[in-house]
């Protein structure tokens, strides 16, 4: 019996993102939900989906990111899966160009910076809704995990240089040799 497509949720680019550090060989779920606050239910159903979507290879890549297929999704179909939601002045957790590696590169101007609402957070901006609840805290804890999502909030809201910095950084990550055991 055929229930439709499995449709794709936030937790799920987070828990991709994460496996792109994993090199050839996927930690056991619970590792990757500790790192990420998340339940190991939660991990699990998150690669079923992913492998459903094409976005996980399986077999002999061992359950690694389908690079090309992930880099196409974050640069051009995460900002319409999963629209930005901005919101009011509040404490949070730089993202998008207010965090590195942007927040080198471009200058901040006047506005207030977009910031994940957190109560670990210590910059006050405008509410930049994370893709997933516990991506504040998962983010402070793993800086290239950080980096990856703050890039990808830059594509999802920023104006067009930032899209742009951000996506030749967003690709010069997947294609770096720390990340080359993970070619597609």
């Amino acid at each position: 019996m055929y229930n439709g497509p499995m449709q794709l949720k936030p937790q799920d680019v987070v828990v991709l993102i994460k496996l792109l550090e994993s090199g050839d060989k996927r930690p056991p779920y619970a590792q990757i939900a500790k790192d990420l606050f998340l339940s190991a239910s939660e991990v699990h159903a998150a690669v079923q989906r992913a492998r459903s979507a094409r976005l996980l290879n399986t077999g002999d890549l061992g359950d690694a990111p389908n690079k090309t297929a992930l880099e196409e999704f974050l640069i051009h179909g995460l900002k319409y899966a999963f629209p930005p939601e901005r919101g009011e002045l509040t404490r949070g957790v730089p993202t998008g160009y207010a965090a590195e590696p942007l927040k080198s590169r471009i200058s901040a101007g006047i506005d207030p910076p977009p910031v994940w609402p957190s109560s670990l957070g210590k910059t006050r901006g405008y509410s930049f809704a994370p893709l997933y609840k516990t991506v504040p805290q998962a983010a402070l804890r793993d800086p290239r995990l950080y980096e990856v999502l703050a890039l990808i909030d830059a594509i999802r809201d920023g104006r067009s240089r930032e899209r742009q910095i951000a996506e030749q950084e967003l690709k010069a990550r997947l294609q770096s040799p720390e990340y080359a055991e993970l070619k597609s």
